[in-house]
C-alpha cells in the first residue's frame, strides 16, 4: 500500500514553467520546495532528456518530451510512487507534443495536460477542436475505472470573469465561444472547476499575464490553469488556491488540497 493512502491530507500543484531551464534561474528549486507538494506537475518544459539535471529528494519524476525541441513537454514530480504511468492519449495524431502524462494511484487518476493553444487568427482552432473532443473521451474511460484528478494550463478562461477584458477578447485565442463550450460541456461530463467550487463569483484571480505591457503588475491577467476533478471527489476538496505571489514564468502554481 502506498504511504499516500496513510495521510490525512495531501496537497497538488500545477505549474506551466514556460521553458523550465529558464525558470530553473528565476527560482524555481526554491518555490518547488517551499510548497512542498505531494504532486507536483509542470507543462511547458520546452526541453529535451538530459537538457537539465533536476530531481529532488524524495520524489520521483515522469517526463514527456515533445518530438520537436524546445517546444510543450510535460513532467510530474511525485512522493508516491504509482501503479501505472502511460504518456499520451493513445491517439498518433495528439502524442507527439509531449502534452499528456497519467498516473494511476491506488485510488485515482492524476493528469497533467498542456491543452494546444488555439493560435493567432486561431489557426489551430480547429486541431484544438478535435483535441478536446479526444480528451475528453480519455478523461470519461478513466472516470469509469476510478476518480479522476486533472491539471494544467487548458488554455481557456471559461467564464468571463476568468479574465481581465472578456470584451475585447472575445474571438481571441483561448476566448472563443468554441473553446468555452468545450470545457463547459467537459464539465458538464461530470467534472469539477476547483477554484470555481470554492470561489463562484471571485474576480481578479488569474494565474497568466502577458510579458507585454506591464500586465501582471497591473493584474491585468487571465485564468487558465486548473484543477479539475471528478464530482465524487467534491467532498473530499479542502482548498484550491492560485499562488500569484511565485514568479518565474508568465504563469504562476495553483493548488488544491485533498484529504
Amino acid at each position: 500500500m502506498n504511504s499516500y493512502t496513510y495521510k490525512k491530507r495531501m496537497k497538488f500543484i500545477s505549474w506551466n514553467v514556460n521553458g523550465l531551464r529558464a525558470c530553473d534561474g528565476k527560482g524555481f528549486r526554491d518555490a518547488f520546495r517551499n510548497l512542498d507538494a505531494d504532486f507536483f506537475c509542470l507543462q511547458e518544459t520546452k526541453m529535451q532528456a538530459g537538457q537539465l539535471d533536476i530531481d529532488f529528494e524524495g520524489y520521483e519524476s515522469y517526463w514527456n518530451y515533445a518530438e520537436k525541441k524546445g517546444y510543450s513537454g510535460t513532467a510530474i514530480f511525485t512522493k508516491h510512487h504509482p501503479l501505472n504511468v502511460t504518456y499520451g492519449l493513445g491517439h498518433e495524431e495528439h502524442d507527439h507534443e509531449g502534452r499528456v502524462i497519467t498516473l494511476e494511484m491506488d485510488n485515482f487518476f492524476l493528469i497533467t495536460v498542456y491543452t494546444p493553444n488555439s493560435q493567432d487568427e486561431l489557426r489551430r482552432l480547429d486541431y484544438r477542436m478535435t483535441w478536446e473532443d479526444a480528451f475528453r473521451e480519455y478523461l470519461l474511460e478513466l472516470n469509469k475505472k476510478k476518480p479522476v484528478i486533472v491539471c494544467g494550463d487548458l488554455n481557456v478562461a471559461h467564464q468571463e470573469i476568468d479574465l481581465k477584458n472578456p470584451k475585447t477578447n472575445r474571438r481571441n485565442a483561448g476566448f472563443t465561444d468554441e473553446e468555452r463550450e468545450k470545457m463547459t460541456q467537459l464539465l458538464n461530463a461530470g467534472f469539477t472547476d476547483t477554484f470555481r467550487f470554492f470561489n463562484p463569483d471571485l474576480t481578479g484571480a488569474y494565474s497568466w499575464w502577458s510579458y507585454r505591457f506591464r500586465a501582471r503588475e497591473k493584474n491585468a491577467g487571465w485564468r487558465i490553469d486548473y484543477f479539475l476533478v471528478s464530482n465524487c471527489l467534491n467532498d473530499k476538496l479542502v482548498s484550491a488556491s492560485i499562488h500569484n505571489e511565485i514568479f518565474g514564468s508568465d504563469h504562476c502554481p495553483v493548488e488544491i488540497v485533498l484529504k
